[in-house]
C-alpha cells in the first residue's frame, strides 16, 4: 500500500480497553498529523476506549461476539462495519480478539505487539520475554494476517530491560515506544514515505 503525499490518512481503530494507543493516535491527529480517525470500534460496549473516541468527537460502534451466533458471523458483522467507513488503514490497538477472514478481506490492518517479532508472540509477549531472560525486548507493528503475530514486519523500536524490571515496569516502558511508533507508521504512510510489505498467502 502507497499514499500520495497530499492525502489524509483514513483510519478505522479497533479496542478493546483503556485505548491508550487510540489516544495517541487521536492526540496526534489533533495535533496536525496528515492522519484521520473516521470511527472506532469495540468489541463490547462501554470500553475506556469508546469513551475517548466520544470525547474526541469520533463516531463509534460495537461489534459483540457474545451477539453473534458464531465466530463467522460476527467476523463478517465487523468486516461490514468497518467497510461502511472506507478506511485506507484499520488499527487494532489493543483489540482483544483474533481478525478473521472478513475483516482481513476488507482491508489492511496494523497491530503493535509488545515484543520484538518474531520473538514472543502471543497475549503474553512482555511476560515471556521477563521469564526468557532476554536483555533487550521491545515492540513491533505489522500487518495483520491469519497467524498470531506472524505478519509482515513494518517497524520495530528496542527497550532494554532492567534488571529490577517487574512485568507492570517493563510493559509501561514498551507502551511509551509503542505509542510513538505507530503515530510514526501512521505518520509516514499518510506522506507517502512507507511502503507496506503485503502479507503472505495462507496455505
Amino acid at each position: 500500500m502507497t499514499t500520495s503525499a497530499a492525502q489524509r490518512l483514513r483510519l478505522v481503530v479497533l479496542v478493546s480497553g483503556s485505548g491508550t494507543l487510540l489516544q495517541a493516535v487521536l492526540d496526534a491527529a489533533a495535533g496536525g498529523a496528515p492522519i484521520d480517525v473516521v470511527a472506532v470500534g469495540a468489541d463490547r460496549p462501554g470500553t475506556l476506549g469508546e469513551q475517548r473516541a466520544r470525547r474526541a468527537g469520533v463516531p463509534t460502534f460495537v461489534v459483540a461476539l457474545g451477539d453473534h451466533p458464531d465466530r463467522g458471523a460476527w467476523d463478517a458483522r465487523l468486516a461490514e462495519e468497518i467497510t461502511t467507513w472506507s478506511p485506507d488503514v484499520v488499527v487494532s490497538a489493543g483489540f482483544m480478539k483474533i481478525l478473521g477472514p472478513a475483516v482481513l478481506a476488507a482491508g489492511t490492518v496494523l497491530n503493535t505487539h509488545p515484543a520484538l517479532l518474531p520473538a514472543f508472540p502471543g497475549a503474553h509477549g512482555v511476560r515471556d520475554a521477563l521469564a526468557h531472560g532476554v536483555r533487550v525486548t521491545g515492540c513491533t507493528c505489522h500487518v495483520v494476517d491469519a497467524g498470531v503475530d506472524t505478519g509482515p514486519i513494518v517497524d520495530q523500536r528496542a527497550v532494554r530491560i532492567e534488571q529490577d524490571d517487574t512485568e507492570a515496569t517493563l510493559h509501561e516502558r514498551i507502551k511509551i515506544e509503542e505509542r510513538d511508533m505507530l503515530v510514526d507508521v501512521l505518520t509516514r504512510l499518510a506522506r507517502g514515505e512507507l511502503a507496506l510489505p503485503e502479507t503472505r498467502p495462507t496455505s
